[in-house]
């Protein structure tokens, strides 16, 4: 049997419950799925590079990353990233490219039906 995770951090413990919360008065699945995403244990969080979010994303679009976002590689467009953090280099390439980063509960209140919004891990 899998050992059980238990969250330690009481703003990733909140996070996850406004997420789950969201996902059930809103009636969206995206913000279940992201809180489902943070509960693993953080060797299996996502550790995403700029070059991973510079390819599969598209002009003006929101990328959420349930994880860190590195500063591997460039954005050669503008976008939008709701990540649980930032490296610090990374958050000044993304805003260098005419981009923001945002926290995920920022994310989740401008957008609470989650349109527009693809999730990179």
């Amino acid at each position: 049997m899998a050992k059980r995770v238990i969250k330690t951090n009481p703003n990733l413990i909140e996070l996850i419950k406004s997420l789950k919360d969201k996902s059930y008065n809103e009636e969206v699945a995206i913000w279940k799925d992201i809180a489902k995403r943070l509960e693993r244990s953080a060797r299996r969080q996502a550790e995403v590079n700029l070059s991973d979010i510079n390819r599969v994303s598209k002009e003006e679009q929101i990328v959420i990353v349930p994880g860190k976002v590195l500063a591997n590689g460039q954005l050669d467009h503008k976008v939008s990233i709701a990540a649980l953090n930032f490296s610090k280099v990374a958050q000044e390439k993304v805003e260098k490219s005419g981009g923001e980063c945002i926290s995920i509960s920022e994310i989740m209140e401008k957008n609470p039906k989650g349109n527009n919004i693809k999730i990179v891990e």
